[in-house]
């Protein structure tokens, strides 16, 4: 005899189907919560650390030029008017001493400002310089083009050698441990990828109860307030801390992004200088040079360049008005110092897919694509991971307790 189904039955067949993928559901929960558990406990105090040192990296120029003003700022000549950019550079690179790999220079954002200079030398140089500088600032007075200060941005040998910001900058992205704290913190970033996903599944409300995971309850015992702390301190800058953090993949363990990067698209190989320039060669105007070449325009944002013997030069501009419709508005230019060809053109609007998206991991990283209000976002968001952290043991600590309090004799070893 067959029976006709009736809508009761129909009703119950649902809810066990919804019963049945619930409990599903709850055991991948488990899962994700012991990888979520232990990434916490083994990281967190680092992503801490990580987090609150690069909050503060947020501001760390206007910080470093409060806390040292004679470095920063000058005094105008009566009727003087600015150097050439190749003297003011020229008379960096007298001041360095000999041996240093990169050199690098953040456009003054006013008048009456010294062109502070930042030249690198090489870790395990066998002879650093006098002060024993791994980073060594230069401060030339752009309208003398004289070098007029100087200080051991990060020192050779001693960790506590280190400038302020110099040493804020180490903690963040080395953990104070040189060459093998960058690997370290570069994998930390990976795993950290896989921490905030994972907390992200964790937050996702299976009862559809948005309200509760997206605000703090009021008037709340202080477990519910820890935990509801966590979660909001969480989900609210998840998008920004991911962003970090693939960012600071790319900038601790580069030629591995790279490498990832172009299993999806291609990278523009980094330019080279033509030639071995020789001691006649003819001196270029770097400014003219700029002002030559087909993309001029937009504010100066920074140098970056290599010795003379290598014979690199870039300069990067911001607020480029024909790409605002990209977002990213910067553009870089690099030059060969002993030519002025223009090597290589790095914007939005040039290379591959896989070029723009290098391209905007330090506008993302600091913030600054979107101004004072994306580096206030960063600023945030590093915050949170302290907050993360403390939250998160303390809730772990909670349920300790609780399971101890729950079965004491098994947790005495009697059980």
């Amino acid at each position: 005899m067959n029976r006709t189904a009736t809508p009761s039955t129909h009703r119950r067949a649902r809810e066990s189907g919804r019963s049945r993928r619930l409990r599903r559901l709850q055991a991948r929960r488990r899962l994700w919560l012991k990888v979520h558990l232990w990434l916490g406990l083994g990281l967190g105090l680092f992503l801490a650390v990580i987090g609150l040192t690069g909050s503060v990296l947020v501001f760390w120029h206007e910080i470093d030029e409060s806390l040292n003003p004679d470095l920063y700022h000058t005094s105008i000549p009566p009727g003087a008017e600015r150097k050439p950019l190749d003297e003011i550079l020229a008379a960096a690179e007298r001041a360095a001493a000999p041996g240093w790999e990169s050199g690098w220079l953040d456009a003054p954002a006013g008048t009456g400002m010294n062109y502070v200079f930042s030249f690198y030398y090489p870790e395990q140089t066998p002879t650093p310089p006098p002060e024993e500088a791994a980073a060594l600032n230069i401060a030339v007075n752009p309208y003398t083009a004289q070098a007029v200060g100087r200080r051991v941005f990060y020192h050779a040998r001693n960790p506590l050698r280190h400038c302020l910001i110099g040493f804020v900058f180490k903690l963040h992205y080395a953990l104070l441990l040189k060459d093998f704290g960058v690997i370290l913190v570069g994998a930390m970033a990976a795993l950290s990828v896989v921490s905030v996903l994972s907390g992200l599944i964790l937050w996702w409300p299976l009862d559809g109860k948005w309200r509760r995971v997206l605000t703090i309850k009021r008037r709340a015992s202080k477990v519910r307030f820890n935990h509801d702390l966590h979660q909001v301190s969480g989900f609210y800058p998840v998008i920004v801390l991911l962003a970090l953090l693939v960012s600071g993949l790319y900038f601790n363990l580069p030629a591995q992004f790279r490498w990832l990067v172009e299993r999806f698209s291609p990278l523009t190989p980094e330019p080279t200088a033509s030639g071995n320039p020789g001691t006649n060669m003819p001196s270029i105007n770097l400014e003219a040079a700029l002002a030559r070449s087909e993309y001029p325009g937009g504010v100066p944002q920074f140098y970056s360049f290599s010795p003379s013997d290598e014979g690199l030069f870039t300069a990067c501009y911001r607020d480029i008005p024909e790409l605002r419709p990209h977002v990213l508005d910067s553009r870089c230019l690099v030059l060969d110092r002993h030519s002025g060809e223009l090597l290589q053109v790095r914007d939005p609007a040039h290379g591959s897919g896989g070029d723009v998206f290098v391209q905007w991991q330090w506008p993302l990283h600091s913030g600054k694509v979107f101004g004072l209000p994306g580096r206030i976002l960063v600023f945030l968001s590093g915050l949170a991971c302290p907050v993360l952290y403390v939250t998160g043991i303390i809730r772990w600590l909670q349920k300790r307790r609780a399971r101890q309090f729950k079965n004491p004799a098994q947790n005495r070893g009697f059980g």
